[in-house]
């Protein structure tokens, strides 16, 4: 790694960090032809997904979307900025953005965010079930959903309470683990066949 520090990453120096690692504002406006996200510093490719990974995030944003209540707004791949250091792309958000300018945003606070889905891939197995929920449980997130891939293709959707006092996730302990409905009162009341996701 470079021990200069350059002002700003470009399309040539982006894979060479400085020794402390890239800013947010450092990469914010950098072009290049792939979808990333920043971690620890470092820039880092996000894998290729497949359809059953897009329709299941798509259609659970959609649900999330006509269940949602105010002050809460739902995204999708939208990068959320724990520190200067780390902007990571959630499959979905759902956050109170009450008495901000949304379309200002370059991402949003990670104080703002109340709920994380990760849609776990072949390729992020390791990031979607140790990394992102141990991050975003250090930053004070109060929901995780963790959703994988069950029999015959139904989505099932681990659902994770923040326990505050030891700043990890636990296993919700009304309905932990959701298979074939999806139903909770988490960040606010969601009921979704998920069994239908999978139907033609």
């Amino acid at each position: 790694m470079s021990t200069d520090r350059p002002e700003k990453a470009t399309p040539e120096t982006w894979m060479f960090p400085p020794a402390d690692g890239w800013t947010q504002e450092q990469v914010k406006d950098l072009d290049l032809p792939f979808d990333w996200e920043l971690v620890d510093g470092v820039i880092v490719a996000r894998g290729q997904t497949v359809p059953w990974h897009n329709r299941v995030r798509d259609r659970l944003l959609r649900s999330l979307e006509d269940a949602q209540r105010d002050p809460y707004e739902v995204l999708a791949e939208q990068s959320v900025r724990i520190d200067g250091r780390n902007t990571p792309k959630p499959d979905v958000i759902v956050f109170d953005g009450q008495g901000q300018d949304l379309w200002e945003l370059e991402s949003v606070p990670v104080q703002w965010v109340v709920l994380v889905v990760e849609v776990v891939s072949t390729g992020s197995q390791q990031d979607d079930r140790v990394r992102k929920p141990a991050m975003f449980a250090a930053a004070g997130v109060p929901y995780f959903w963790r959703v994988e891939h069950g029999p015959d293709n139904v989505p099932e959707v681990h659902e994770f309470w923040l326990h505050r006092e030891l700043g990890v996730y636990i296993p919700a302990p009304e309905h932990p683990l959701h298979r074939e409905k999806l139903e909770t009162e988490h960040p606010f009341p969601v009921s979704f066949d998920l069994t239908g996701v999978v139907r033609r």
